[in-house]
Parts: structure tokens; C-alpha cells; sequence
């Protein structure tokens, strides 16, 4: 990948931005960058016709998959000229949690998406849909173009879709889902099948 060339960003997120609990000690948003959404695209409904999906709407979700099904689509992944970014807010870091607990992922998600800026001045970017109110995607959207303030020559397009119809999103859902095997579970097992495609990996804590 070129650092001049434009990109496609998929974003998704592992964990609740709710307090510290065993369950969930972090929060995690990982990005999948590629050239062509066709790339993912082709993962995933080959790893629908090859596994099925246990999902009623056809979706593929790396919870809802077979640990089979979740290694060839990670390996399948890695296979591909993509890049992968991901931030990691540690909640056992929280002296005061904040008052919006929403704040963390818009600042982990803005967070992503700089790294990404850092690299390629033009990106399209589609995070899954968060949020049904208004407001609250204007929010995430201004927190993320803030979040590139100072990095030049910067071009981005931000969309917010629901992951059901768009195959890329359900790709990025099994990234950050080995992510959160790793920081959730100490199992890198998954992580460790795109490795070599991680660009950035951060970890940061709740007041950082």
C-alpha cells in the first residue's frame, strides 16, 4: 500500500462503554483498510456459502460463528492487501469514569481514524451504525473530523451503516473480535492470524 493512494476504512467496535466489569474490561474499535470493498466483500459470501450464518437476517457475526468459520475468515483476511488499525481503551484504568460514557468510543473511534489520516490523505470511511438518533451521529461525526485537526492535505467521507447490508462491516466485525479475544480473554490465538497486517495497535486508558 502507497502512502498516496486513497482507502476504504471499515470500523467496528468490541465492548460497552459502560464501567469496568470483568465481563468487559475494554473497549476496543478496530478499523479494516483495504482498496476495494470487493475485496472484503468476497470473504464474506464465500464464508456464507462455505459456513452459513446462524444469524435469521444472513448476517455473518464472528460471535455467532464456529471457531472454524471465524480462523478461515481472519486467514482469508490476511491474504488480502489490507491493513489493520486498532485502538483499545483499558477501563481498569478509570480513576473517574466519565460523565458521558459515550465519550470513549467517539475518542477511540477519532483516534483509529487519525492513525488511518497519518498514513492516507484520502479515505472513505463507514463505521457501523452506532446510534439511531441524529444527534448523536453528528456527534460522532464531528468528534472524529476534530480528531484530524493539524494532520495536512486530509480528504475524508464518513458514513454510518448498518452492518447487515454491508459485507465489509461484517468483515471488520471478526478483526475486532479477535482483538477482544485478546484483551478480554488473554487468547491472541486469533489475533495472531492477521498479524502481520496490523499497522497500529494502542492501547490507551479512560483519561488519557
Amino acid at each position: 500500500m502507497t502512502p498516496t493512494e486513497s482507502r476504504c476504512v471499515f470500523i467496528d467496535e468490541f465492548g460497552g462503554t459502560a464501567f469496568f466489569s470483568a465481563d468487559e474490561p475494554c473497549l476496543i474499535v478496530a478499523a479494516l483498510i483495504c482498496q476495494s470493498p470487493r475485496q472484503l466483500e468476497l470473504i464474506i459470501k464465500r464464508a456464507h456459502e462455505r459456513f452459513g450464518s446462524r444469524a435469521q437476517s444472513g448476517e455473518m457475526k464472528a460471535a455467532r460463528s464456529t471457531r472454524q468459520t471465524i480462523r478461515w475468515v481472519l486467514t482469508a483476511i490476511a491474504a488480502q492487501e489490507v491493513g489493520v488499525v486498532a485502538v483499545i481503551v483499558d477501563k481498569r484504568t478509570a480513576i473517574r469514569y466519565p460523565k458521558d460514557p459515550e465519550s470513549l468510543y467517539r475518542r477511540a473511534a477519532a483516534r483509529v481514524v487519525r492513525l488511518c489520516g497519518e498514513r492516507w490523505p484520502r479515505l472513505d470511511v463507514t463505521l457501523d451504525k452506532r446510534y439511531t438518533h441524529a444527534g448523536l451521529r453528528q456527534k460522532l461525526e464531528f468528534s472524529i473530523r476534530e480528531g484530524l485537526v493539524g494532520v495536512p492535505g486530509q480528504v475524508v467521507l464518513i458514513h454510518q451503516e448498518d452492518s447487515i447490508g454491508m459485507r465489509p462491516l461484517q468483515a471488520v466485525d471478526y478483526v475486532v473480535w479477535a482483538f477482544g479475544q485478546k484483551y478480554a480473554r488473554n487468547d491472541d490465538s486469533y489475533c495472531q492470524l492477521i498479524a502481520e497486517k496490523i499497522i497500529a495497535e494502542e492501547v490507551i486508558g479512560v483519561e488519557d
